[in-house]
């Protein structure tokens, strides 16, 4: 009899729980219409940049390709103009579009636009350290002194261009190992120009088969390939709901733990090798500050700083030149014409010499083709996340501090106002009539202002020096039967799709 009446009780529950369905979605999407209104007028009424209307949650998702976010932007900014608003989940983003937009936040509103966002996964591996993802006077510090240590350790002048030309030598040789036949790029030129950054801020370089930097190069590749993954985002919006749960956010951590554990054992045994009279790259300037009777000594040059700071210029340095080379690679043999024609200026100016710097001037399309590289292969489509730092009054609208905002290079790179043929690869777009080299001012791959690349004149030494070695020892051909696929691959950079080449020796 009990279990009859539990059973009745149980029965009765579930069919008022049926009846109250219909209810709680009608109560639900009440609730949301109305949250939907209240967001709406607030958002009129501070006036922040327009955009699409996001759902409770997801915000905008649902309208933005995950796998070619920039595109969606571009599309958007045809409706809503170059300023606009969009939410990934909880988080507000604005978008800025196009050269004139771009430059204005950047340069005209530097300080304003200087920030990094604070988000929870860059709380997580970063925590305000380093250089990349620090803001205020920790990372005013750490700029200043990653700039004068990068001069003192010869960036733009001889002794590291001297490296650079070490490097490729070595370089060739792997290549030359291939006897022709075809192999995958990626491993062998990330790895020799890592060898400059890690000369740098280690004094020492690493065979391209040796396990560690195999390692490195695997952990950075994945980290930035899953930065800007869906888990990563919805993480980002709601740490505390999704944090527990397996995926993306949990693989990044344990990348940059690791990589982080890599660089402390390493200035851990320098420490005891430390010579303040003879320092002879960035880890020693850095140990050296921390023994100055200062309070910045105390205040910035701490470990924490070292370990984020040296795993930030690492990947920087390491991954986007890398990049950018297997992009020429790949368009090399995409268009033989343009190959043979720079390996014709290189016959004319270089000969059987060695690339150096000074040749630059000589060669103006071999300069025009490196610069439509780095434009066609749009390595950092949406640039490194700025932040506001205060309160902004931009172009009409209100920003609020603290907000995130994309300066969308995508939509510059791809502008028919600055480039004849922007979905082609076309040096022309940096030669004029005559064929000499001609500057286009929207043309900013290292961005703007003050969150500028801080190893700009490293990576324009090495994509030169590398691109026009590799081009007058070999010419790249695709393997038999290929097909070449120019769409980039998923991730924060802008990197080709894995593929494989042929290195025929020239000489």
């Amino acid at each position: 009899m009990v279990k009859t009446t539990q059973c009745k009780q149980r029965l009765l529950a579930f069919a008022d729980m049926i009846m109250m369905y219909p209810i709680f979605i009608l109560v639900s999407f009440v609730v949301i219409l109305i949250l939907v209104n209240v967001f709406k007028n607030q958002k009129k009424s501070i006036n922040y940049p327009p955009g699409p209307m996001p759902l409770p949650i997801i915000g905008n998702m649902h309208v933005i390709n995950t796998l070619n976010p920039q595109k969606s932007f571009t599309e958007m900014s045809k409706k809503y103009g170059p300023i606009f608003t969009v939410y990934v989940g909880a988080q507000r983003l604005v978008i800025l579009c196009g050269y004139d937009t771009v430059k204005d936040a950047l340069v005209n509103h530097a300080e304003e636009f200087a920030g990094r966002p604070c988000t929870a996964i860059g709380s997580k591996v970063s925590n305000e350290h380093g250089i990349l993802f620090s803001n205020g006077e920790n990372w005013k510090v750490m700029r200043r002194f990653t700039l004068s240590t990068l001069r003192d350790y010869g960036m733009g002048r001889k002794d590291v261009e001297n490296k650079i030309t070490e490097e490729c030598d070595c370089l060739l040789q792997a290549i030359r190992s291939h006897g022709g036949k075809p192999f995958n790029n990626q491993t062998i030129l990330t790895a020799a120009v890592a060898n400059i950054i890690v000369c740098i801020l280690l004094g020492q370089r690493y065979e391209y088969d040796d396990p560690t930097i195999i390692k490195l190069i695997y952990l950075v590749n994945e980290i930035i390939r899953i930065m800007e993954s869906r888990m990563v985002r919805l993480y980002n919006s709601y740490p505390s709901l999704v944090g527990w749960l397996p995926g993306s956010h949990r693989t990044m951590s344990k990348n940059h733990l690791e990589v982080q554990n890599f660089v402390r054992e390493t200035f851990t045994r320098k420490q005891r090798e430390l010579d303040v009279n003879n320092q002879r790259n960035l880890i020693d300037a850095f140990l050296a500050k921390q023994q100055e009777d200062k309070p910045e000594s105390t205040l910035y040059f701490h470990d924490e700083n070292l370990v984020k700071l040296v795993g930030n210029l690492f990947a920087a340095g390491m991954e986007t030149s890398s990049t950018t080379l297997r992009w020429g690679l790949l368009l090399m043999i995409k268009y033989p014409e343009i190959q043979k024609t720079v390996q014709n200026e290189i016959e004319n100016v270089i000969g059987s010499a060695q690339p150096q710097v000074e040749h630059r001037k000589e060669m103006p399309y071999t300069d025009a083709v490196i610069h439509e590289i780095q434009r066609f292969g749009d390595i950092a489509p949406g640039s490194l996340p700025h932040a506001t730092t205060t309160d902004v009054t931009f172009r009409g609208y209100n920003i609020p501090k603290g907000t995130t905002v994309i300066p969308l290079l995508h939509s510059i790179f791809k502008d028919k106002a600055y480039f004849e043929k922007p979905e082609e690869f076309y040096p022309g777009h940096f030669l004029d009539s005559e064929g000499k080299f001609k500057k286009n001012e929207a043309f900013i791959p290292f961005s703007l202002g003050k969150r500028s690349c801080a190893g700009e004149n490293l990576a324009k030494m090495e994509l030169f020096l590398f691109f026009t070695t590799l081009l007058q020892n070999f010419t790249f051909k695709a393997p038999s039967g290929a097909k070449l696929d120019l769409s980039p691959a998923v991730g924060l950079l802008s990197s080709p799709l894995p593929y494989e080449i042929c290195a025929i020796p020239r000489r």
